[in-house]
């Protein structure tokens, strides 16, 4: 299979466009995914940074309100009553809410035995927590101490407790304010801070790394019942994160590939880690990408069809050249001439062909006026002759033998004949030279139609065909008679000639709602055959070949009335219904038009 120029520089321009567009895309894909790494990186860490300073901020806060509460509790020299505490902590709390401990503060005594709670726990009051670890912390060492996790020996839930010493005056140990967080159901994050983050993907652990337990896990969305101790390595990316020694990166592979980044709470000494799913946090810069690969295809789609459209103008004209040599093969014409412009090789065969059309015009020329001159020339004695035959046969310079008056009666028919042929000489060449003059004057259209079809009656009769004419209402025009009368003589002719015997010719005229005048000439013969239809208005043209009817004309009538038509911006056209159809739309008022030739033909 041969692939034409045009094709062969369209494959080009498009493969070179997708391998350019390919590697700028993977080149464009690894730079993007390397800068957005970067940068989740950086955010991840700050986000980190921002919880981590969120969960100090909210210890110092509960550690203040534990302070606070404390001076409350004792007049100076001695702890208060079990029910002047309690009292004093219902007052705290309608005062303060307990928003920093919602489940509960416990006030011990010196022995470290329970005097009273905010909330009610059973069995809590009276208990002794001495062999605690934290609470012997706290009698030993007079301090705040934050305690590790660890089983309450009464509600057998995880939690974690703030202890804050009552002081006497003197600095001598009268108590210890308890504050209780309830791991089970309480986060030491912001609720805030811990919707949002879900909101967005993000996962918060707290890890105690000396106990090696979990203080807090995002992962799981149920309630911390137990204190749980932490997986094994390889199997949380994010536990092993944790023990890295990175403080930022990505870890994990596969759908468990996380961007994270920790660092370690003071107050406490645990780890604190916030991570984001891989695949989540770069979604956004692939939705750039693939957007990015959508414009990158779209402007190299217009790039190739600019650079294509360059390209093929710069060759455009052998496209031309062709056109206009199988035009010139096929019908007469001038050809447009070329622009020598563009690449040097298209110019200088431009340039040629350009040549070669104009030698080509110039011998039309030549051959035009040599057929112009010669039909005019000869108009003028065989119109003298077909006057003289006429003048013969009518009698009145006497009467002739009958063989003489038949041979008479022969030479005048074929001088007619020739006369007609030489005025379709005529007319083909002021149309071909744009001669041709329109006179317009007003009329009425149904008398010039029934006009064309008396003239053409004796031609019916020899062809045994019957003429009619159907126009229902006066059409006031302002055309050229000459030439419309010519053009109907064309088309009433050729329907009866390819009528069959007893056919019948219809001339049917009406105005159209645009205003136009449409004429319709119909028979009933065979129509127009579909192989000769393109053909039908062209010069020297003519159907059914190497029949008498068609050896009857020179093949101009059709090509003539087209121009014809052509020429007061009119239309013409065929359909075949039950015979041919000729038609032709025309405007109801012409303007004339100036005359440049002193050529036009004389009537008969």
């Amino acid at each position: 299979m041969r692939v034409s120029l045009k094709g062969r520089i369209a494959l080009i321009i498009l493969v070179a466009t997708l391998v350019t567009i390919l590697a700028v895309l993977l080149t464009g894909y690894h730079m993007l995914v390397k800068d957005t790494e970067r940068q989740l990186r950086e955010h991840q860490m700050a986000v980190t940074e921002r919880a981590a300073e969120q969960v100090e901020h909210l210890l110092t806060l509960r550690l203040n309100t534990l302070a606070h509460i404390s001076v409350q509790l004792s007049n100076g020299k001695r702890l208060h009553s079990a029910p002047e505490l309690n009292r004093e902590l219902a007052r705290q709390r309608r005062l303060n809410g307990y928003d920093m401990f919602p489940d509960g503060i416990v006030v011990l005594d010196k022995n470290a035995v329970a005097q009273a709670e905010s909330l009610f726990a059973a069995g809590r009051v009276g208990t002794n927590y001495a062999n605690l670890p934290h609470i012997q912390q706290v009698l030993q060492s007079k301090q705040l101490v934050i305690s590790q996790p660890l089983i309450d020996l009464v509600t057998g839930q995880p939690l974690i407790s703030m202890l804050q010493p009552i002081l006497s005056d003197d600095g001598e140990l009268q108590g210890i304010l308890l504050g209780v967080i309830n791991l089970t159901h309480a986060s030491l994050l912001p609720e805030q801070s811990v919707g949002q983050a879900r909101r967005e993907g993000t996962q918060f652990k707290i890890i105690d790394t000396h106990n090696q337990l979990y203080i807090y896990n995002g992962e799981h969305t149920e309630q911390l019942t137990e204190l749980k101790p932490l997986p094994k390595p390889l199997v949380d990316p994010l536990v092993d994160a944790a023990f890295s020694g990175f403080t930022v990166g990505i870890a994990g592979q596969g759908p468990k590939k996380w961007v994270f980044a920790n660092t370690r709470l003071d107050t406490l000494g645990w780890v604190f880690v916030s991570a984001v799913p891989y695949g989540q946090a770069i979604a956004p810069a692939k939705a750039f990408f693939l957007r990015f690969a959508g414009i990158s295809l779209a402007v190299g789609v217009l790039l190739s069809t600019l650079a294509f459209w360059l390209v093929w103008a710069a060759i455009r004209p052998l496209e031309t050249m062709t056109q206009q040599i199988r035009d010139m093969t096929r019908q007469a014409g001038d050809s447009m001439p070329l622009s020598e412009t563009g690449v040097s090789e298209v110019a200088s065969l431009a340039q040629a062909f350009n040549q070669l059309t104009n030698e080509r015009k110039a011998l039309s020329e030549v051959k035009d006026d040599f057929v112009a001159v010669i039909s005019h020339e000869l108009r003028t004695p065989l119109t003298s002759i077909n006057g003289a035959l006429k003048l013969l046969g009518s009698g009145l310079i006497g009467p002739l033998p009958e063989k003489a008056a038949q041979l008479a009666g022969l030479a005048l028919r074929n001088g007619e004949r020739l006369q007609l042929i030489i005025n379709d000489l005529l007319d083909f060449s002021k149309l071909s030279c744009g001669k041709m003059t329109l006179t317009p004057i007003s009329l009425e259209l149904g008398e010039l139609i029934a006009e064309a079809i008396t003239a053409n009656q004796v031609m019916a009769s020899q062809y045994q065909v019957q003429t009619r004419m159907r126009v229902i209402k006066p059409l006031a025009a302002c055309l050229d008679p000459l030439r419309v009368r010519q053009i109907l003589d064309n088309l009433i002719s050729n329907a009866i000639k390819f009528s069959p015997l007893q056919g019948r010719v219809t001339v049917h005229a009406e105005r159209l709602s645009s205003g136009m005048l449409r004429i319709c000439v119909s028979d009933q013969g065979p129509g127009i055959p579909a192989d000769f239809a393109p053909q039908l208005f062209e010069r020297f043209v003519q159907a059914e070949h190497g029949t008498m009817r068609a050896s009857q004309g020179t093949g101009l009538g059709l090509a003539i009335c087209k121009d014809l038509v052509s020429l007061m911006q009119g239309e013409i056209g065929f359909y075949n219904e039950g015979g041919a159809h000729v038609w032709l739309e025309l405007p109801s008022t012409l303007m004339p038009t100036a005359t440049n030739t002193s050529l036009d033909k004389e009537p008969l």
